[in-house]
């Protein structure tokens, strides 16, 4: 993917993952600052990112046809994630939409019950929600773009833990590493899903953190045997020729592949 602004800009930069620039990343906590409308977050402020290989083309494709249930899967560094954050923001800004806010859920891996860590259920789940915060600073140019959006009310983090309940009405769902999750996790996402909404799954079943675990299985493979079943399913598969985050990463997971890791 490369990016360039809506605006003309003097310099450009890459940055985060295929994008990734030598910025110093800046915390959640000094991210957090008091509202400003002076400060809003606006669509002519995102950067326009193109599809640098055929698969990121094909998942443009596939968003602008109005795909509503869709899987973006495979190899580490090929946007499978950054893609779907960036498209459901910038549908989320546009004055034309009918959607009021992008989702991101993830599964608090580490634990599936984090009440006895110390903090407020947002302290506990900070350190989850970083990567967006990064892809988001990546988008905007600014670090605190993604507390910003939070603030608007146009952008939301959910942990599995904490989706009992809550119905997701004219939302785009992002769903990511979605291999870290089990069944009862994947069943009460999709119980979840609202009026209005549409949602993407992201996720590299050779990346998962259950593989130690004796109480929980991913249920990636699961998911997609059922999800395959459905006419609304679109799936995108990445492979190591779409990672762009660095040629070393790329080195690196293609020769893990030929040895058979």
């Amino acid at each position: 993917m490369a990016s360039k602004n809506r605006q003309p800009q003097s310099q450009q930069h890459p940055g985060r993952d295929e994008f990734m620039d030598n910025t110093e990343h800046t915390s959640m906590h000094q991210m957090k600052v008091g509202p400003n409308n002076s400060l809003k977050i606006k669509l002519d402020q995102l950067q326009t990112l193109q599809p640098l290989t055929d698969n990121q083309a094909k998942f443009l494709e596939a968003y602008k046809r109005g795909d509503y249930f869709m899987g973006c899967f495979g190899s580490a560094g090929t946007g499978k994630t950054t893609l779907p954050v960036y498209k459901a923001i910038e549908e989320v800004l546009s004055k034309e939409t009918t959607f009021k806010r992008v989702v991101v859920i993830r599964s608090i891996v580490a634990t599936r019950d984090i009440g006895f860590l110390p903090g407020s259920l947002e302290e506990k789940q900070e350190i989850y929600e970083m990567p967006y915060a990064e892809i988001c600073s990546m988008l905007f140019r600014r670090p605190d773009a993604w507390s910003r959006l939070k603030e608007q009310g146009i952008a939301r983090f959910l942990s599995t833990t904490a989706l009992r309940g809550i119905s997701l009405d004219d939302s785009i769902i992002v769903v990511d590493e979605m291999q870290n999750m089990n069944w009862q996790e994947i069943t009460t996402i999709m119980g979840r899903i609202g009026h209005r909404s549409k949602i993407i799954f992201c996720g590299d079943f050779k990346q998962s953190d259950l593989i130690k675990s004796n109480k929980d299985i991913s249920a990636f493979h699961d998911f997609l045997n059922v999800a395959r079943s459905m006419k609304s399913f679109t799936e995108i598969y990445y492979t190591p020729d779409d990672i762009v985050r660095s040629s070393l990463t790329k080195e690196w997971i293609i020769a893990c592949e030929k040895a058979g890791y």
